[in-house]
Order: structure tokens, then C-alpha cells, then sequence
């Protein structure tokens, strides 16, 4: 049962009808290491649950590590809660993204995970990923490259920390863009899940200065912004801010 009390089985008229062949993300997800003989291995302990939706929680801290997700659409924020109960975002998933890693080696979810908006999420309960993991070496060094993906971007994100709020919007901005094009999407052009308040929370800045910089990139004619819909005018000109080059920023 997912956290939200969500059941993990639909009936017939709900069920959606989905396999890691088909996904489009499988590429970006465990399928894209695997041969196909090996995907139907993967396919047979993939579970599909009932959509989250916005406001949703996926898991919370301290529930039992049973699983491990997949997100096939939609948008989630992972966060901690210090010990005033203050929200600390620690990151946004993207279809094709794997939730849940920083549990490996925990009894139990160390952290949060809430959907931004309506969400289809793949469940893979651990035993058996663990089990097909020892018998297939492509799938163990996947998720070891995973493992380690996730933990030196954690690690950048928290070097950034001393640069400018700009500097940091920017990053924040180009790496959304990298992201979004790794799922041949468009890189300059996409919709912005999360609010003002919550980049500025993950970035360590207020929603008021969120919302300036982004008044200040319009009227420099980096982007456009009309509600949730982002375009990206000159992404060369917002990398020029940083030190980082932009393919550096790939997740």
C-alpha cells in the first residue's frame, strides 16, 4: 500500500495498461541496461499503482523500506523536516527518475516524497529487485551508477550554496533544461511543477527573491515565464553566469 493509502491493485476499468517494453522512459529507467529477455524478468516484479495526486504522499519518513519507485509522469519533491517541523526540499524527481535510493542500507525511508502533480509511479519491491540484481550484472551496476548519479548531485547542489542567488537560479534552470532533453523533450520549453516558494526552498533563497530573479532574466530577455510555462530564450547566456558548463549539469 503506498503512503497515502492508495491500493497497489486496480480494478479492470482502472488499470493502466503499461510495460517496461512500451515506456518511453525505458531508456532512462532500469530497462536501459537490460537486454529484452531480461526486461521481461524486470517486467514480472514491476508493480503499477493508482495515480497520485497533487498533494499525495508517496512515502513518508520512517515508513518500512519495502520498495523502490519509478516515476512514469508527473513530478514529486523529496524533503526532510527538521526539528522545528520546517520543510527542507532535498530534490525534484522527473519521469524516468528512480525515488527512494537514499533508503538502500536503512530499514526504513529517511525522508519524504509528495507529488507535485498528478503521478504514475512504478513500484519495485527491494527483495526481489536484490534478488534479480544477483543474477543479472547489468541491473546491479545500474543501480551502483545510480546510486552514485544521485550522490554527487547531491554533492554539487550543496557546493553551489555559496554562489550567488543568480548564479544558483540559473544552474537550477539549465539542469531542469538537461533533463528534460535527456527524455527528447524540448530543452527551452516546459512546465514548472514546483512553486516560487519551493525552488527558493531548495535553493536556500526566499519566494521573494525567486520571483525578483526571475522579473530580472525576463526583462534581460533569458526567458519567458507565463504561469507554470517556462521558455528558455538564450540557455548560453544564463550558463555564462556560472563556471559550469551546461552539459555538466546533465543528471
Amino acid at each position: 500500500m503506498l503512503a497515502n493509502g492508495h491500493q497497489g491493485t486496480f480494478t479492470p476499468s482502472s488499470k493502466i495498461r503499461m510495460n517496461c517494453h512500451d515506456c518511453t522512459l525505458n531508456h532512462l529507467c532500469l530497462p536501459g541496461c537490460l537486454q529484452h529477455s531480461e526486461v521481461d524478468l524486470l517486467e514480472n516484479i514491476v508493480k503499477r499503482n493508482r495515480p497520485l495526486h497533487k498533494g499525495d504522499h508517496l512515502f513518508r519518513a520512517g515508513e518500512p523500506m519495502q520498495q523502490v519507485y519509478a516515476l512514469r509522469s508527473g513530478a514529486l519533491k523529496t524533503y526532510l523536516l527538521d526539528q522545528d517541523g520546517n520543510e527542507q526540499i532535498t530534490g525534484f524527481t522527473l519521469p524516468g527518475e528512480l525515488v527512494g535510493l537514499d533508503a538502500f542500507g536503512n530499514s526504513s525511508f529517511p525522508s519524504f516524497a509528495v507529488a507535485l502533480e498528478t503521478s504514475l509511479v512504478c513500484t519495485i519491491p527491494l527483495a526481489d529487485l536484490e534478488e534479480l540484481a544477483g543474477h543479472i550484472p547489468s541491473l546491479r551496476k545500474q543501480l551502483l551508477v545510480t546510486l552514485s548519479r544521485e550522490l554527487h548531485e547531491e554533492q554539487q547542489h550543496y557546493s553551489h550554496n555559496r554562489e550567488s542567488a543568480e548564479q544558483r537560479l540559473a544552474l537550477f534552470l539549465l539542469n531542469l533544461s538537461a533533463r528534460y532533453s535527456r527524455r527528447s523533450l524540448s530543452a527551452t520549453s516546459f512546465i514548472l511543477s514546483m512553486s516560487r516558494g519551493e525552488i527558493g526552498n531548495y535553493l536556500g533563497l526566499t519566494t521573494e527573491t525567486v520571483s525578483r530573479l526571475f522579473s530580472r532574466f525576463r526583462q534581460q530577455g533569458l526567458l519567458e515565464i507565463k504561469g507554470r510555462e517556462l521558455h528558455l530564450m538564450h540557455p548560453t547566456s544564463l550558463n555564462r553566469l556560472n563556471s559550469i558548463e551546461v552539459q555538466q549539469l546533465a543528471v
